[in-house]
C-alpha cells in the first residue's frame, strides 16, 4: 500500500517545488509540472497542436486553447508559443501543455492546478462592489480586489465591467460544499509582466537611446512616461522648441511617442533603483539651425506678441524661435515708458529683422524700421501708379500762343 501512494507523494513534492518556484522558466531539456515553456509549433491537428521544446521534448496543446471567439486558430506552424506545463507526462505519457486555465468540464480541478502552480486563468468583470469587483471564472464566482485590477490606481471601476482579462488565482478555498472561495489579482501578472520588460530595458538603457514609450500620466510640470517597464520623467522644458503653456496640450494619457534618454540618476530605492530624464526635444529639429537663411536681417516679416517684458516685448517668429523688439524700437520715434501701451499678448505685429545671433539663440527686431519700410513701400507703390496726363510741347507757334495768352 505504501508503494502505490509513493508516486502520488512524489507527484505532489513536484508540484510544490513548482508552486514554490512560481512557474519558473524551463532552463535544461527536462520539462516539469507548473514550468512556463516555449516551443515552436510543429504540427496541428483537429483538435490538438504540436509543440517542439527543444530536445527531445515535444507538447501538446488543445486547440480551443489558441483560438479566439469565433473558433479561429491563432497561430500557425512555425509560430512560437508560450505555455505552461500542466502535465510532464506522468499521468498521460505526454508534455500537456495549457496558455490558460479555467476552462473545461473539470473546472474547478483546473482552477485547484492554478492556484498551486500559479498559472493565469481567463475572466469576466462581472460587476463593481464594495472594495473590489464581482468576477466570473469558467462559469464560478470569484472576487478580485479593486486593487488588485490594475498596477495603478483605478479611478473609474465601471469601466472594467464586460471586460475579459488574465488573472492570478491568490486564494483557492473548496469546502466541497457549494462554490468555492476565490480570489483573484490582475495586478499579479501585470507586475510580472513589468519585470520582464524592465530587465530588457535596462540591458540598453544608456544616455542618448531611443525608446518608443506610452505616457502614462500628465503633470503641471511634463508628463511619466513608461519605456518598457520603466518610467522616465519628460519635463515640461523638454517637449519641444516652441512654447508650451500646459503639457495636457500637447500630450495625453495612452498617447505613444519616441523620447530620448538624456540623463540617468541612480537611487537606493530598489523599487526604482534610477530617476530617468526624457526628451522629445532632443529629436526634434533645431529651428534655429536654419532660422538665418529663412529670416535674413532686414527682412521684414510678421509674429505674435508672446509676452512683454519693462524693456521691451518678444515675438514669436516660428515654431521655437523668438526676437525682442526692444522698447526704443517700438515708438516710431517717440520715447514709449511702457510697452504694454504699445504692444499686448497675442497681437500679430510687423517686424524687421535687425541682428541674429544663432550661437546663443538671439534676434533683435525692429517695430519702427517695420513702420519706415513699410511707408516707404507705399510711397513707391504710389509712385509707380502714379500716372499724370501726357502733354507734347507741340509746335513753336503753339507755345508763342500759350505764352500770350498767359500775359494777357
Amino acid at each position: 500500500m505504501a508503494d502505490q501512494d509513493k508516486p502520488d507523494n512524489e507527484d505532489f513534492a513536484a508540484m510544490f517545488e513548482a508552486s514554490e518556484q512560481g512557474g519558473r522558466e524551463a532552463s535544461d531539456d527536462s520539462v516539469n509540472l507548473g514550468d512556463v515553456v516555449t516551443g515552436t509549433v510543429v504540427s496541428i491537428s483537429a483538435e490538438s497542436v504540436f509543440v517542439d521544446l527543444g530536445g527531445k521534448s515535444e507538447g501538446v496543446l488543445d486547440t480551443a486553447e489558441v483560438a479566439d471567439s469565433d473558433g479561429n486558430l491563432t497561430v500557425a506552424v512555425g509560430d512560437t508559443v508560450r505555455a505552461h506545463v500542466v502535465d510532464a507526462g506522468e499521468r498521460t505519457g505526454v508534455v500537456v501543455l495549457r496558455c490558460k486555465l479555467g476552462r473545461g468540464t473539470e473546472a474547478r480541478d483546473e482552477l485547484q492546478l492554478a492556484f498551486e502552480h500559479r498559472i493565469p486563468v481567463e475572466g469576466l468583470v462581472m460587476a463593481v462592489n464594495d472594495g473590489g469587483f464581482e468576477m466570473q471564472v469558467a462559469g464560478l464566482r470569484a472576487f478580485c480586489p479593486i486593487s488588485q485590477m490594475e498596477v495603478r490606481f483605478v479611478d473609474q471601476p465601471e469601466s472594467f465591467v464586460g471586460r475579459r482579462a488574465d488573472f492570478r488565482i491568490t486564494r483557492f478555498d473548496d469546502t466541497g460544499r457549494g462554490e468555492p472561495n476565490i480570489v483573484l489579482s490582475r495586478r499579479a501578472l501585470l507586475e510580472e509582466e513589468l519585470e520582464e520588460q524592465s530587465r530588457a530595458t535596462r540591458a540598453r538603457l544608456e544616455v542618448g537611446a531611443v525608446f518608443r514609450g506610452i505616457v502614462r500620466s500628465v503633470r503641471d510640470y511634463g508628463a511619466f512616461v513608461d519605456i518598457g517597464g520603466i518610467e522616465g520623467m519628460l519635463h515640461v522644458s523638454e517637449l519641444g522648441y516652441f512654447r508650451v503653456e500646459h503639457p495636457s496640450d500637447v500630450l495625453s494619457v495612452d498617447q505613444e511617442i519616441d523620447v530620448q534618454v538624456i540623463n540617468i540618476e541612480r537611487t537606493d530605492d530598489p523599487r526604482r533603483p534610477e530617476k530617468i530624464a526624457l526628451s522629445l526635444k532632443a529629436l526634434a529639429k533645431d529651428p534655429w539651425d536654419s532660422i538665418a537663411s529663412e529670416l535674413p536681417v532686414g527682412q521684414r516679416t510678421s509674429g505674435r506678441v508672446t509676452r512683454i517684458e519693462a524693456y521691451g516685448a518678444f515675438v514669436e517668429l516660428a515654431p521655437g524661435v523668438e526676437g525682442l523688439v526692444h522698447v526704443s524700437e517700438m515708438g516710431d520715434g517717440a520715447h514709449v515708458g511702457n510697452p504694454r501701451k504699445v504692444v499686448s499678448e497675442g497681437q500679430e505685429v510687423t517686424v524687421v529683422i535687425l541682428s541674429i545671433d544663432t550661437e546663443n539663440h538671439r534676434i533683435s527686431l525692429s517695430m519702427d524700421a517695420a513702420g519706415r519700410a513699410a511707408r516707404a513701400a507705399e510711397e513707391r507703390d504710389a509712385l509707380e501708379n502714379y500716372a499724370p496726363r501726357s502733354q507734347g510741347f507741340g509746335t513753336l507757334g503753339d507755345l508763342l500762343a500759350d505764352s500770350l495768352a498767359k500775359k494777357r
